[in-house]
């Protein structure tokens, strides 16, 4: 799985969560600049610290383009990032209310509630691991993600049109658009894009040439990658592919 954000490798670290599907990871902000953070489908829970202040918790929202990790240096992260479609049935709230954007998680859940997790995590050793035992816990006593909506990510994944993909979970199209609003954040045709970019990220991890990741993942051509990646990232592939290689 690649990082949601591409952080500095001296500082963030990413492991597997309890919560399958999930990735746990930490990081502390360096003085030096951080790359921004770009569309991947998920969300995150996230615990941040700054600097001589309490901590709070935030929703990352699934994104559609790069967002940029502007924090003051040496704020501390914890944070659960879960698997595309899995964190609005946890959190209650639909993934399209917010999209392209950080939300406390006191706007979303009653104040009471967001202060007993806050200062749960302000108090343990270990921050990152009780945010971890927490999320596996709470995700047990909530409503499961709709399956049908889980299988979109593997069909669109796989090159799947979004008509046939409709079909294969017999949803109409129009029905398939809200749920994947609901879920996703956006759109089925939207989901495909930010999902084949991944696919074109973790190529590109791996050394291969523009060219060849822009076939393996899919695109029609290298322009068409260049395209979709100027859009999504605001980079060119060389720029992503050079950030990739920096990446842990």
């Amino acid at each position: 799985m690649h990082p949601r954000r591409q952080a500095d490798p001296g500082t963030y670290r990413e492991r597997p969560a309890r919560l399958t599907g999930a990735a746990l990871w930490t990081r502390t902000t360096p003085a030096t600049p951080v790359r921004p953070v770009l569309p991947d489908g998920c969300m995150d829970l996230i615990w941040a610290r700054p600097p001589d202040a309490p901590g709070r918790l935030l929703v990352a929202g699934p994104d559609t383009g790069p967002h940029p990790a502007d924090a003051a240096p040496g704020t501390r992260y914890a944070a659960v990032r879960f698997a595309p479609g899995t964190a609005p049935a946890l959190l209650g709230v639909a993934a399209h209310e917010l999209r392209d954007r950080r939300t406390d998680l006191a706007d979303l859940w009653p104040a009471a509630r967001v202060r007993a997790l806050t200062g749960h995590l302000e108090a343990a050793h270990a921050p990152a691991r009780a945010l971890d035992i927490w999320a596996a816990r709470h995700a047990a006593d909530r409503p499961a993600p709709d399956p049908r909506l889980l299988h979109l990510v593997p069909l669109l994944a796989a090159g799947t049109s979004v008509t046939d993909a409709a079909a294969t979970l017999g949803l109409g199209p129009r029905r398939l658009h809200q749920l994947s609003r609901e879920t996703f954040g956006y759109g089925p045709k939207t989901l495909a894009r930010i999902l084949r970019l991944a696919r074109a990220r973790e190529l590109g991890a791996t050394g291969l040439s523009a060219a060849e990741v822009a076939h393996r993942a899919g695109y029609a051509d290298q322009p068409h990658l260049s395209r979709e990646v100027r859009a999504l990232t605001g980079l060119t592939p060389g720029a992503l592919l050079r950030d990739l290689s920096d990446t842990p």
